[in-house]
């Protein structure tokens, strides 16, 4: 009897090789980054019950502002898994090597500049104004929290280039196993200096240095070992491959913006309009919603590169069974855990935290739906980013934050944090999710663009 595996066709022993090393990248996420859900979680207790309610509100609220400057990489890191995806299908390390060093060369002296700016202003802004402190302690502390917390957000934009390198190379429970390390040392740290009755600030500090720990670390060791043969040099730096980064992140660049500053609104729209306080009722569910978030950003994150490596093979049909697979998949991860934290989430504050955080059921309700919305979304944007489509979400997150951000100015009062959370599922509903549709198609019918020219003959690689 013949082998049926034997006759199969390239592209068919592509597509099941792809999908072996998929599985198994979601797999092994699943178990590393457990840590990085629960050690948040976990964490929450401890720095509330230390910080007090006004400090830990300003910390997440400064933690929203830094998430809102995730443009701050200029959208290279995107790029550079874009681009990276071909190489690895074609096994062009020069090419890859010349992306990676134009990446770093380009984003180290930026977040340079950025954090000796924010620096040289933390004293002029109004930050305490501006968070609505009211605290007369807490407003000591705001300007020394903001400037720790938004250095380390700056430091680590270049550091986490390494993450980019490995998901390209789908080594993606090698990735997420050193952000669960990171995650892990941000707790320790924070627990540590808790236990040594630190000043406050210097317990966030503790918390947010974790990450910028790891990823040097990880850094030293991709490009020590696994990925030597991507190890950034001066010598591989190339105006033309920063040139190629630049139009791609550019898109990129625009939609971290967009999408940056709609994500992360809510903290900041409640904190202006209810104060810090209400800003703690909304974040700590929201945690435990967030860490359900992370199975469908597992889930999703790796297909990125096999997308980029299927549609640079020209395997459509992979790419279209795949997406539709991962949307339901992603769905139903998410949709267990969600019900349950509706049906008993303010009995798991009550015996978790024992204090008097009161969170509605109607604020439990809006984050499930949104947090389901994304998941079932996320495999049709991992197929555009892929192909470097990106004006079809852009278009629908700029009338997502359009729409919603003066909504929740307006429901903030009435509704309180529920109606806030509520505009943005409503939102995500009406103008992203059909975004995600309308773009996940035009890619197919435009087809996906050639991968990119060699690099140029004056390049070399360098031994």
């Amino acid at each position: 009897m013949p082998d049926v595996a034997s006759e199969a066709s390239p592209e068919t022993r592509r597509g099941r090789e792809r999908t072996r090393r998929l599985i198994a990248g979601i797999g092994t996420s699943i178990l590393s980054r457990g840590a990085s859900a629960i050690a948040p979680i976990v964490l929450i207790p401890v720095t509330l019950n230390y910080l007090g309610a006004e400090l830990y509100g300003l910390w997440m609220a400064v933690a929203a502002l830094a998430g809102m400057a995730y443009w701050a990489d200029l959208g290279l890191g995107n790029g550079l898994l874009t681009k990276l995806a071909p190489c690895h299908a074609s096994n062009d390390w020069t090419l890859a090597r010349t992306y990676v060093s134009s990446a770093y060369a380009v984003l180290v002296p930026v977040c340079t500049a950025i954090t000796g700016l924010l620096w040289a202003a933390s004293g002029v802004v109004p930050w305490s104004r501006l968070f609505n402190v009211t605290d007369p302690q807490v407003q000591q502390d705001t300007r020394l929290v903001v400037v720790i917390c938004l250095t380390a957000f700056l430091v680590n934009i270049p550091l986490s280039l390494v993450q980019r390198a490995q998901y390209a190379y789908q080594q993606v429970a090698q990735s997420n196993a050193w952000l669960a390390a990171g995650s892990l040392l941000s707790a320790s740290l924070a627990v540590a200096a808790v236990a040594a009755d630190l000043d406050p600030t210097l317990v966030i500090a503790a918390a947010v240095s974790g990450p910028v720990l790891t990823n040097v670390a990880a850094s030293a060791w991709v490009y020590g070992r696994p990925l030597r043969r991507l190890r950034p040099t001066r010598r591989s730096v190339d105006r033309a491959a920063a040139s190629q980064l630049f139009r791609l992140g550019g898109l990129f660049f625009i939609l971290s913006i967009v999408t940056a500053v709609a994500l992360n609104a809510d903290s900041l729209v409640i904190a202006h309009s209810l104060g810090l306080a209400a800003v703690t009722e909304y974040t700590v569910p929201a945690r435990l919603f967030t860490a359900i978030g992370l199975l469908a950003t597992l889930v999703n994150l790796p297909l990125w590169p096999a997308n980029g490596e299927a549609l640079a093979r020209g395997d459509f049909q992979w790419v279209r069974r795949t997406a539709t697979r991962m949307s339901l998949l992603s769905g139903a991860a998410v949709l267990l855990p969600v019900l349950f934290l509706v049906a008993f989430g303010g009995r798991v504050l009550d015996v978790w935290l024992h204090s008097d955080i009161a969170a509605s059921t109607g604020l439990f309700v809006a984050l499930g739906a949104w947090w389901f919305l994304l998941s079932t979304a996320a495999p049709l944007f991992m197929v555009q980013n892929a192909a470097g489509r990106i004006a079809p979400q852009l278009v629908g997150w700029f009338v997502y934050l359009v729409v919603s951000i003066p909504a929740k100015l307006l429901v903030a009062g009435p509704l309180g944090v529920a109606g806030v959370a509520g505009v943005s599922a409503l939102g995500y509903a009406l103008i992203i999710w059909p975004a995600a549709a309308a773009g996940y198609r035009s890619t197919f019918r435009r087809g996906v663009p050639p991968a990119p020219s060699p690099h140029p003959p004056h390049l070399m690689e360098e031994s």
